[in-house]
């Protein structure tokens, strides 16, 4: 209601956006917004808007109301919708705000992992010891190593080739 009177009046009026916006002190985009009904005016930019579009309140409004009570109810509530869309907004940047922290997070601890498994050596198959003895000899797998050094594994237990049951 609000916002096609707005609309309908600056446009009879002649002016744009831009040109309203500068006469009531207010950027572009708060017109615009004005305009969608995304957000309303506070009383005072109210009353700036009706001067400079030489028009009433009431008729800005879209209401017939002719007593200074329905007058003073109508700014009451413009400003209890203010406060609404002021609440719903600081809500909407909280969850925004939260959800980039959890993003970010994530994203953290998925590199501290990437690079704790870069630096981690690998086990059993992909891990392949090469240890030279005395000899000169080169052993190319796990077990080999562990024979050669007096140790086997048994179920993924190293033991002393003492305790390795045969």
């Amino acid at each position: 209601m609000f916002s096609d009177n707005l609309k309908a009046l600056r446009k009879k009026k002649g002016f744009t956006q831009e040109e309203l916006a500068v006469r009531i002190n207010v950027v572009r985009q708060t017109v615009s917004k004005w305009e969608k009904g995304l957000s309303v005016p506070d009383a005072d930019m109210l009353l700036r808007i009706c001067e400079v579009l030489e028009v009433s309140a009431e008729e800005l409004l879209g209401g017939e109301t002719k007593t200074e009570e329905k007058r003073d109810e109508v700014v009451w509530q413009l400003a209890r919708i203010n406060e609404q869309l002021a609440v719903r907004n600081r809500r909407a940047r909280r969850i925004w705000r939260v959800v980039g922290i959890v993003l970010i997070s994530i994203v953290v601890i998925i590199a501290v992992l990437f690079l704790l498994n870069m630096h981690t050596p690998r086990s059993g198959a992909e891990r392949v010891i090469r240890e030279q003895d005395a000899g000169d000899m080169e052993y190319e797998t796990e077990g080999i190593a562990l024979k050669e050094a007096g140790f086997a594994k048994l179920g993924g237990r190293v033991m002393s080739i003492t305790e390795y049951p045969e």
